[in-house]
């Protein structure tokens, strides 16, 4: 009779990184409610009618108010696109400060590369669980990663099937496999920065373009030095599209740089987290 040899059951992978989850409702909550507050304000704050010596008491979606008693309700006589362009910029400052939480968040206590220090000191002395002690001290994307890629590593020192290339393989895909789950959380609503970072210029320029059509044509109705006076007040007004636009065009720039740097940081942290992981094994456990 022929002899059979046992064979050994087939070890499935698994993974310790879990997906994240979490939804993104700000990413169109946030647009509509900023506009809406952005006319809200142009339309009873800087359009009230004890605002102006010639108030239109009409009411309605866009009173005809003349004579602004000051330089800030001289904004109102910029038009409509000027509450869109408000809007725009409160949008701003909602994505600034959620990026700011989720960066500041993901970024962790302490230094970054301090931390991988630390891991590679405890690696270096086959301390896995004083490893893992530091991830949980980091609490960032780094110590994530890193805490998932640990949790392998830990498992394969015990794996007596496996050689030690799978090995370094398997905590390898580990280590992949939970930066897969943190970047999107990191790179989420960037997009909204960059693009009212460009939309917002053009927006202000589009406001312009209809403040000085307007203004050229009252000048065509009128004569004489109130054409002139009309002129250029029409022009003083449209350009407060432009300042607006202008202005949250650079701030989103500027914040945009600002989280894309720290983002990068904590990207290199996670990359040089999995290099150490893997080093490290294939240095002490050949």
């Amino acid at each position: 009779m022929a002899e059979t040899k046992p064979t050994a059951a087939a070890v499935k992978p698994t993974t310790t990184a879990q997906p994240k989850k979490s939804g993104n409702s700000i990413s169109w909550v946030a647009p509509v409610t900023c506009i809406v507050i952005g006319y809200l304000f142009w339309r009873f704050i800087l359009g009230d009618a004890s605002n102006f010596t010639k108030p239109d008491n009409s009411g309605g979606f866009w009173p005809s108010h003349e004579g602004a008693k000051g330089g800030l309700y001289r904004m109102y006589l910029g038009g409509i696109i000027v509450p869109i362009l408000i809007g725009a910029f409160l949008t701003v400052l909602t994505f600034v400060i959620e990026r700011f939480l989720t960066v500041t968040k993901a970024t962790g206590t302490g230094s970054i590369a301090e931390f991988i220090r630390k891991v590679q000191f405890h690696l270096a002395n086959k301390d896995v669980d004083k490893a893992l002690a530091e991830c949980d001290k980091q609490k960032g994307s780094v110590g994530n990663v890193m805490k998932a890629g640990l949790r392998k590593y830990k498992e394969m020192i015990a794996n007596s099937e496996l050689d030690t290339e799978q090995k370094v393989l398997n905590i390898q895909k580990e280590v992949e496999e939970a930066t897969a789950l943190e970047l999107p959380m990191l790179e989420k609503n960037l997009v909204f920065l960059s693009t009212i970072a460009s939309v917002a210029t053009l927006l202000g320029l589009l406001g312009t373009v209809l403040g000085m059509i307007r203004s050229f044509a009252a000048l065509g109705d009128s004569g004489g030095g109130e054409a002139a006076a009309k002129l250029s007040q029409g022009i003083s007004e449209a350009l407060y599209n432009t300042a607006l636009g202008i202005g949250t065009s650079a701030i989103s720039i500027i914040m945009y740089n600002v989280f894309t740097t720290r983002i990068d940081g904590i990207t290199f942290g996670i990359d040089e987290s999995g290099f150490t992981l893997t080093q490290s094994f294939a240095a002490n456990y050949k």
